[in-house]
């Protein structure tokens, strides 16, 4: 019933409530009784339609409680030091004064100079537009919404919220009004459409009864009555309440969502490009192996080594941070203190330092060892080469090994040393005099349950593409030993960037590798991708997955080992790295869709009976052509809201539907052969109401029995629809041993309230009803269950069909 409200809150909540189109015809309604003087069924429809308003803010209000328990898990944090300790806040609650740790990768949350600083750089493009990142040292301005590019720094804030420059020039991108999804709209163009059949209904009923009677308050009453019938209220509120509980189910299971739509597209996802680093493979790596090129030879660690082995790895431990947050320079530092405890133990102060760089990168640190500079210089081969220029004969050799370590599914740098050769520093790294010392290959090999995760993607009918910026041999070498499909086919970031876009769909589709990636190659595919109709769920973790994190219909950030880039760049963030949630979160994805066209269906097929009980004896020029009231129509509403919100919202995921193919993302449910053939349950338990209604009128029984028969075969078919409904493949006979204690305790309240109106005085009065026998009540449940059951045979004649 309650549509979403503008804001937040109870207030806000019984303010939508109140401009409610279903409340506001219970309200008329209850105007036009006391205008007759029906002061009984006045009182009676104000209770129910307290009822009703009091389930809708219920269902609103547990809805916010799911979201607000979402935005507090999602909520951006900042680390931050008060009081000599160090703590982790939200956001929100910083405040000017307060030292703040940024690292790389992590969004910076407010203004602020900087106080402490390593190797700190900062993409400022949201603020000047400019790609390149700024350098930052002490003293130095930052901003809210800036992303921390390499690097850590400790800032002391200046300003936060509205105050920051960001929020001074209002481009918070918390502004950004969320597209509405293509369900969203479709759920709202066909309530539309349903109103205004509604509406047209209602004058067409009110003039009728008003050239018959004469009488136009109780014309408005029964054009009232008609209205009520046919406004399908209730899928509004069910797709609220289906996409937040279902927000909150996956938050449950480890996979938090940013907007509760997201759920929608889960079950509609074709592709999965995945990141190998931390999410195919393990967090840990470790150095397996060394080349040394002083002595041309494979060095195989832990083990003995020579000393120009041992020179390697400390020169990439140089390279490397002096406290190092990424996972290849921790486990350099590792073996580095296993080769050589002495030397580790030594402070090698840092002289001066050029951040990763190029394409592919380099990175290089000049430190003070044993009292002299020494530069040290690691990255990928390809860059270490250039800059060493070694002769075509060794340059080859290298090559060679590194495409054998990474055969084995190793990532290798390469390292190399250079000296001063004067007082100052040259512009760019690559200006030294650089000599080439071997290679480190780390070892990261896949997570025990990637293999296993891949099966699933495939066996729900989707692909599945591994996205790195690691080595081609190394990524292929863990697509193979994961079982990716097309693990031969390559496609790597400069390849991509070559091809124009409509070159890059056709390839696109048929690579399942794509290696050397940089983040204007995986932006590319994604869009080239989606321009061939896929629905593509991208995972990352890093700053430069970002755009194409964003761009993804479905971006999935690691919760762990994720920088806050890429979580906010994300609609889905894994809490804990594992790519077995995504199989999860898409399994939950296609429940909550199956469910909600069920809760649809439900609510499609019963209203049809009702409105056509009301409507063809009208206009047929029956005996006794307004059988029912608002009264009536409230009994019904109460029991199908919940019913259709809450019943169908708790119902087990059917086996075999991860099994399926996805669905197209713009498919609807709301139109064609799908909705044919929920029209034809309700055409089908229309035949049967109007069917004992035209029998028991012809056989002369009077309005009250009229009324009484035709009202329970009514909900009677209700009860078994809400049966039928719970599959359209299944039998009910088999869905009767599938367990939701909500739905039967839902179909157990319905009965008692019908057994109620029927056998007690007070309520029989109110309903206008009378006492029957408890055979033509016999009638009434075979009637239903005939109006009902032909569907049964339907999926019978379907399934021995497939």
């Amino acid at each position: 019933m309650l549509a979403a409200a503008k804001g937040s809150g109870l207030l806000a909540t019984l303010r939508g409530l109140v401009l409610e189109p279903m409340f506001l015809l219970l309200l008329a309604a209850c105007a036009v009784y006391i205008g007759l003087g029906e002061l009984a069924e006045a009182f009676t429809l104000g209770v129910a339609l307290l009822a009703v308003a009091g389930i809708s803010v219920y269902q609103e209000i547990r809805s916010d409680r799911a979201l607000d328990a979402l935005r507090e898990l999602t909520q951006p944090r900042a680390q931050v030091r008060r009081n000599g300790l160090e703590a982790s806040v939200p956001v929100e609650d910083l405040v000017v004064g307060d030292a703040v740790l940024v690292a790389e990768g992590a969004r910076l949350p407010a203004d602020g100079t900087v106080t402490e600083f390593n190797d700190f750089s900062v993409d400022e493009a949201t603020l000047t537009g400019e790609a390149v990142p700024v350098a930052k040292a002490v003293g130095d301005p930052v901003f809210a919404g800036t992303s921390t590019v390499t690097g850590s720094a400790w800032l002391t804030v200046t300003a936060v919220g509205a105050e920051t420059k960001l929020g001074r020039i209002g481009q918070s991108l918390a502004a950004i009004d969320t597209e509405k999804t293509p369900l969203q709209l479709q759920v709202r163009q066909f309530v539309l459409r349903m109103a205004w059949v509604g509406a047209g209904a209602f004058v067409v009923v009110w003039g009728v009864n008003f050239a018959r009677s004469g009488n136009w308050v109780t014309a408005l009453l029964f054009g009232l009555t008609l209205a009520m019938s046919i406004l399908p209220e209730e899928i509004p509120v069910a797709f609220s309440s289906f996409m937040a509980l279902g927000a909150a189910r996956l938050s449950r299971l480890g996979v938090l969502t940013k907007q509760p739509q997201t759920v929608e597209s889960l079950g509609s996802a074709t592709v999965i490009c995945a990141d190998k680093t931390g999410t195919l493979t393990q967090e840990g790596m470790r150095v397996a192996q060394l080349y040394d090129g002083g002595t041309a030879s494979l060095v195989p660690l832990p083990g003995p080594r020579a000393p120009s082995a041992t020179q390697v790895l400390a020169c990439a431990r140089y390279a490397s941070e002096t406290e190092p947050f990424d996972a290849m320079e921790q486990a350099i530092v590792a073996a580095f203190a296993i080769a050589a405890p002495a030397a580790a133990a030594v402070p090698c102060p840092m002289l001066h330092e050029y951040p990763l760089g190029g394409t592919p990168p380099m990175m290089t640190h000049v430190r003070q060892v044993n009292g002299q500079p020494l530069v040290a210089g690691k990255g990928a081969v390809e860059h270490i080469l250039a800059v060493c220029r070694p002769a075509p004969a060794v340059a080859e050799e290298i090559r060679r090994v590194t495409k054998e370590l990474s055969g084995r599914g190793y990532r290798v740098l390469g390292v190399a040393q250079a000296t001063l050769a004067g007082p100052g520093f040259p512009a760019a790294q690559d200006d030294f005099a650089w000599e080439f010392l071997g290679l480190i290959a780390l070892e990261n090999p896949p997570k025990a349950n990637a293999a296993a995760v891949i099966r699933e993607f495939l066996a729900a009918g989707m692909q599945v593409k591994m996205i790195t910026g690691d080595f081609p041999e190394t990524a292929q070498a863990i697509a193979r030993q994961v079982g990716l499909p097309g693990a031969d086919t390559l496609l790597t970031g400069a390849q991509v960037m070559a091809l124009s876009p409509a070159d890059l769909r056709p390839r696109a589709a048929t690579t399942a590798v794509f290696a050397r990636m940089f983040p204007e190659a995986k932006l590319k595919v994604v869009e080239a991708l989606k321009a061939n109709g896929e629905v593509v769920a991208m995972t990352g973790d890093g700053v430069n997955d970002g755009p194409a994190l964003k761009a993804a219909h479905i971006g999935v950030a690691m919760g762990r080992r994720g920088t806050e880039v890429a979580r906010q760049a994300a609609s889905l963030v894994l809490v804990d790295d594992d790519l077995a949630g995504m199989v999860t979160a898409i399994a939950q994805g296609r429940r909550i869709y199956q469910n909600f066209k069920k809760a649809v269906f439900y609510v499609v097929s019963i209203h049809i009976p009702i409105v056509l009980t009301v409507t063809v004896p009208l206009l047929a020029g029956w005996q006794f052509a307004n059988l029912f009231s608002p009264v009536h129509i409230i009994f019904l509403e109460l029991v199908m809201g919940p019913t259709c919100s809450i019943a169908f919202e708790n119902e087990p995921a059917e086996a075999g539907q991860m099994r399926q193919p996805p669905r197209p993302l713009t498919a609807t449910f709301l139109a064609g052969a799908e909705l044919g053939r929920s029209v034809a349950q309700g055409l089908g338990i229309a035949v049967a109401v109007l069917g004992v209604y035209y029998v028991a009128m012809q056989q002369g029984a009077a309005l009250p029995v009229v009324r009484t028969l035709t009202f329970a075969t009514l909900v009677l078919s209700n009860l078994g629809l809400t049966l039928v409904n719970r599959s359209f493949t299944q039998s009910v006979l088999q869905t009767l041993r599938v367990p939701n204690r909500i739905l039967w305790l839902m179909l157990g309240l319905t009965l008692t309230l019908l057994l109620a109106t029927l056998l007690v005085p007070a309520a029989q009065r109110l309903f206008g009803f009378s006492p029957v026998p408890v055979g033509a009540l016999g009638w009434c449940l075979l009637a239903a269950v005939v109006g009902v059951g032909w569907v049964e045979v339907y999926k019978a004649v379907r399934r021995r069909k497939a």
